[in-house]
């Protein structure tokens, strides 16, 4: 397990929560300026969710409406899950196994597909939706105010809103507090004894309200069945105020406050989930205690614990990519518009967005942000709200280390070590292999068995392309002591295929099967098959990591022989008659030549097993791919061919997909990514393609600005991080561009960019001199940097980079 553990987390109490939380780290840098990195409104959210602001500290969520007359809190706590413990695995698997992969390799694919519906399909055939809390709603009882303003400034976390009415200037400010593990609400006035309200809990749960004392409310409930297991998940919401001037009371659920100058109130929630086999924890004392403790140390305390807390994490990436007179609209104006003006600034507010979000849905000690991050409403969400490991949570995380954020990655590790436990039951009920499997999905319960039904869930490389994760965050922070901690994680999931690869009778190569290329038919009504492109490309990444990090670690030779072998034994990427990636070990022209999915372009992004100057012949392939498939699609597709496109150092083609993707349909008036409906991987993704386009570090080098637009002439970024453990900048446009890297380690620094193409300075800016690199190619420069130091190229504009 990661070293805050959720039952650590949760003990440590609100006093101490700041200091487990985070790391020690340097001072953040200075502070962007807040008035562009904010979304901004001129009317309430009205009833709907879609325009509400989300705020979150990883644990607790909140939808933000900012209406006059009554405001609403949609309220969640990011364990509230339907149902409860549960063990998905099926012991028919295994002996109807054989069976099953002699109708795959006699291209009797639908009857294979409907042999694992009958045998291998979890129990319960689906799995468990993430759930609401429910609502806290303030009743003002007034309507008609002027000079409206709502904003969420990403700068502080903080959503807020301001209003006149009959002559008086209300301002509420709300925030969700990692350190306090509260959700604060501060209201004022500028006239004395102005604000006066009700407030009521409300839930599509089985819940009851109560007062608990004179300013406090109660909602104490249970989560939903569902799949039919019994919800078990018990929660308990309080909501406190302490006021200036007026009065507080509260009875029978209903909490008053009358002819206050200000407001501070406060929500707790505390939750019975202590871990997926553990629904028995004391969430009456954990919500009592965290408002307890809020309500001790005041406002002005709880407000700077948490803009320390958060700007420490968000103030490490600044972005500047230039500014026009359509970022004076409001937000959804400027969506609304995006298409028909020149608005380079939203790219950048799009992309700071998706890093407030990862903060705000993902911390050490948390559960892992799901497909909609920790903000849902709905009892029965689409897609269930959970975890879908072909796509979304991988997707969501692409993020973190390049945009400086390892530490919200934390909580997957966590989920990973769980699935060790409920993949290797799978794993031995329905494959008769050891190690551990996961699915094409998994929940809060971790579910790793197959789920609805073949044609979607037959895919067995989701707990591979997690542990695929494990040794990309290791390359980033060079932290051993984690990679020794979840070795045994990336070894299982490789023995696991190790026994249950299969030999292909025709081919010779060794083979998944049966599984498929996600969500994708191959032929009609078929998606199940051997050997999809993809598989073999999360494999190879999967052995090839176990091998390296066996090797650093000293662990068992004979292991990593085995892996390299098994490697070696993969099928190799094909180019198929159409100039494109193969999508399967035929040549098979999918059913649906515009699919969402193009998985197996895994190679290229965010694999690195397709290069423009390793690969060529593929490279281009993968071009003609994404060509073939075309730029539309869902929103979370665009957003990966964003990252496409930039592995493709084709700027201009990244950027017009941005702009593809922020439209009414694809981006909600908050800029909640939507599928349709809302999906936050494609928030996560835009964030990681906009990286992309500044930063590459998937080959080995640093690629500073490899896909930058037209549309971005001049700009700076500072804070992105690479692989093999730098923090990189660059500023370009006006008389030259200057790129900084500063390494974690002594050693070779490899940097490529188009300022190497002419003449250029390179200074150790730490040791105050010129640094001789070596130029193994044109843009190409190689030197030993020093560990902290900080290294500056500079070259006239002229020479700097370009987009295509």
């Amino acid at each position: 397990m990661t070293e805050v553990t959720r039952r650590r987390f949760l003990a440590a109490g609100a006093a101490g929560a700041g200091a487990v939380l985070l790391p020690p780290a340097s001072p953040p840098p200075r502070a962007p300026a807040a008035g562009d990195l904010a979304l901004r409104y001129d009317e309430p959210a009205g009833s709907e969710w879609l325009r509400a602001l989300p705020i979150g500290n990883g644990r607790l969520g909140a939808m933000v409406f900012g209406n006059v007359d009554t405001e609403r809190l949609q309220l969640n706590e990011d364990t509230v899950w339907a149902g409860g413990p549960y063990d998905s695995a099926n012991p028919r698997g295994a002996a109807a196994l054989p069976e099953i992969r002699r109708h795959v390799f006699a291209d009797r694919w639908t009857q294979a597909q409907d042999l694992i519906n009958q045998t291998m399909l979890g129990s319960p055939a689906g799995q468990l939706a993430y759930q609401p809390v429910g609502n806290l709603r303030l009743a003002f009882g007034s309507a008609g105010a002027q000079r409206y303003e709502r904003t969420l400034d990403l700068t502080t976390a903080t959503a807020a809103t301001t209003y006149v009415l009959d002559g008086v200037r209300y301002h509420r400010e709300t925030f969700a507090s990692a350190p306090d593990q509260v959700i604060v609400v501060r209201l004022t006035a500028d006239r004395v004894n102005a604000i006066s309200f009700t407030a009521t809990f409300d839930s599509p749960q089985r819940t009851t309200v109560s007062s608990p004392d004179q300013a406090t409310i109660a909602l104490d409930g249970i989560s939903g069945s569902m799949e039919g297991i019994a919800g078990s998940v018990r929660f308990l919401a309080l909501a406190g105020v302490s006021v200036t001037g007026g009065t507080a009371t509260s009875s029978g659920g209903t909490l008053r406050v009358a002819g206050a100058t200000s407001v501070t109130l406060l929500v707790s929630i505390g939750s019975s989930y202590v871990d997926y086999r553990n629904v028995g924890g004391d969430y009456q004392s954990i919500a009592r205690k965290h408002l307890t403790a809020a309500r001790g140390a005041g406002f002005r305390r709880l407000r700077s614990r948490h803009l320390s807390d958060y700007q420490r994490l968000f103030n490490r990436v600044t972005i500047d990519l230039g500014r026009t007179a359509a970022a004076d609209q409001t937000t959804d104006t400027r969506i609304a518009q995006h298409a028909g003006v020149d608005d380079p600034q939203f790219s950048a507010l799009l992309f700071q967005y998706g890093r407030y979000l990862l903060i705000s849905s993902s911390r050490p000690g948390t559960q892992p942000a799901t497909l909609q991050g920790i903000w849902n409403e709905e009892m029965a969400p689409a897609w269930d709200s959970k975890y879908t490991v072909n796509a979304n949570l991988p997707m969501n995380y692409w993020p973190a280390d390049t945009t400086n954020l390892s530490e919200c990655l934390l909580p997957v590790f966590d989920l990973i070590e769980d699935l060790t436990v409920t993949g290797a039951r799978t794993a031995r009920a329905q494959y008769g292999a050891g190690g551990w499997v996961t699915h094409h999905n998994t929940d809060a319960w971790r579910g790793t068995s197959v789920v609805d039904g073949a044609f979607w869930g037959m895919w067995q490389t989701g707990g591979a392309w997690l542990a695929t994760l494990i040794w990309s965050h290791y390359r980033f922070t060079g932290d051993l002591g984690f990679l020794r901690g979840h070795f045994p994680a990336m070894r299982g999931a490789a023995q696991f295929f190790l026994d249950a690869l299969v030999t292909h009778p025709s081919l010779g190569y060794l083979v998944t099967n049966p599984s498929n290329s996600p969500e994708l038919a191959h032929h009609p009504d078929a998606s199940v098959c051997a050997g999809p492109t993809m598989d073999n490309q999360i494999l190879y990444d999967l052995f090839s990591g176990c091998a390296r990090a066996s090797e650093i670690l000293g662990d068992d030779a004979a292991f990593r022989s085995r892996v390299l072998s098994a490697r070696d034994r993969l099928a190799p990427m094909r180019i198929g008659s159409r100039g494109n990636i193969q999508e399967w070990l035929a040549d098979w022209v999918e059913a649906e030549r515009t699919h969402r999915h193009v998985s197996h372009l895994y190679g290229l992004h965010p694999s690195n097993q397709i290069t423009r100057r390793g690969t060529p012949q593929l490279y281009e392939a993968a071009r003609r791919t994404l060509e073939l498939r075309g730029d539309d699609g869902t929103g979370w597709s665009l957003a990966w061919k964003i990252n496409y496109w930039a592995r493709l150092e084709d700027g201009a083609r990244a950027h017009k997909l941005i702009r593809d993707l922020v439209r009414t349909d694809r981006l909600a008036p908050n800029m909640f990514d939507l599928h349709p409906p809302f999906q936050i991987d494609g928030n996560f993704g835009a964030t990681s393609g906009i990286a992309e386009m500044l930063l590459q570090s998937h080959n080995g080098e640093l690629h500073v600005l490899p896909a930058l637009p037209p549309a971005w002439p001049a700009g700076s970024v500072a804070g992105l991080r690479g692989s093999g453990g730098f923090t990189v900048g660059a500023t370009w446009g006006g008389d030259r561009t200057e790129l900084v890297v500063t390494p974690d380690r002594t050693g070779a620094v490899r940097v490529r960019s188009r300022v190497f193409a002419g003449e250029f300075e390179l200074h150790d800016d730490t040791a105050d001199e010129v640094v001789h690199p070596t130029r193994p190619e044109t843009d190409l420069v190689e030197f030993t940097g020093v560990a902290g130091h900080t290294y500056r190229a500079s070259a006239a504009t002229a020479a700097g980079p370009t987009g295509q």
